[in-house]
């Protein structure tokens, strides 16, 4: 008689033997076998029309999208049209309302002229209000002076060191400011950039690569022209600081700057604004 076996001290479980033994599920066995014997059912819908339509709904969306930013693009359009339109309108309507102020205002003049002449005192009130209307710049005026142009370097011939901003420009809205300060200082009566009056509280900055003369855009050449005794002017302009800068600039950064008498000038008046003066009140 066999003794009977001794039990293994450490007996191996059956699921370990079967993940060791068996590597694949008994369902990817089966389906193997199936597709193997050609029992595999083909799909109802071929990949390729699933592929088809796919690529037509990608169709679809990317039409539509191009429609959209169509129909923007042209919205955009049309509204720009329309502002420029508007712009260009309210120009013609300024330029009109303009006419006819300087007309009125010559209307005026000579009715005011003709009732303040009849006497003495009259007349001391005609040089009085004279004298201001020319100080404010807001009547016309004629006769000799100064004429100074400032230009633009050539586009063909302008290397990069000829650039003093980022917008592009040379000449800066400080150089015309320089030259219209110094003909004043150097005994203009009046002044006028690219036919544009020159009068108290008149701005002349710049934005981006647009000069603005009072919100008003100008453009190269700058014509700069001043009213007074012109041999006096163009002496002392000669030696101002705003001659020397500009001389400077046109040597360093090739800007047109030229200084020439002139025998015959006309202003018309500038645009009158209102002023306002503010006084100290003493406390309550």
């Amino acid at each position: 008689m066999q003794p009977p076996a001794r039990p293994k001290r450490n007996p191996t479980p059956s699921l370990l033997t079967s993940l060791l033994t068996d590597h694949l599920d008994p369902g990817y066995a089966a389906a193997a076998v199936e597709r193997s014997a050609h029992h595999v059912r083909n799909p109802r819908v071929p990949p390729v029309l699933w592929l088809i339509t796919g690529a037509v709904a990608v169709g679809v969306v990317f039409g539509v999208a191009m429609s959209q930013l169509a129909s923007d693009a042209a919205e955009i359009d049309r509204a720009s049209a329309d502002a420029s339109a508007a712009v260009r309108a309210a120009q013609e309507r300024e330029a009109e309302l303009d006419v006819t102020r300087d007309e009125l205002a010559a209307q005026v003049s000579t009715e005011r002229d003709r009732a303040l002449q009849s006497d003495a005192a009259g007349s001391e009130l005609l040089d009085r209000l004279d004298a201001v209307e020319s100080a404010a710049g807001i009547d016309s005026v004629t006769g000799p002076g100064l004429s100074v142009v400032v230009t633009e370097p050539a586009a063909g011939g302008a290397s990069d060191r000829s650039v003093r901003t980022g917008s592009g420009a040379t000449v800066l809205d400080r150089d015309i400011a320089a030259v219209v300060n110094s003909l004043w200082a150097s005994g203009a009566e009046a002044v006028s950039v690219d036919g544009n009056r020159v009068g108290p509280n008149v701005t002349i900055r710049q934005a981006g690569g647009a000069m603005l003369l009072d919100n008003r855009p100008i453009t190269s050449p700058y014509d700069i022209d001043a009213i007074g005794p012109p041999q006096r002017i163009q002496v002392q302009f000669a030696v101002s600081d705003a001659y020397l800068r500009m001389s400077t600039v046109a040597q360093l950064y090739g800007v047109g700057f030229s200084v020439r008498p002139a025998t015959d000038l006309e202003f018309g008046p500038a645009v009158a604004r209102e002023s306002f003066e503010a006084k100290e009140v003493a406390p309550r």
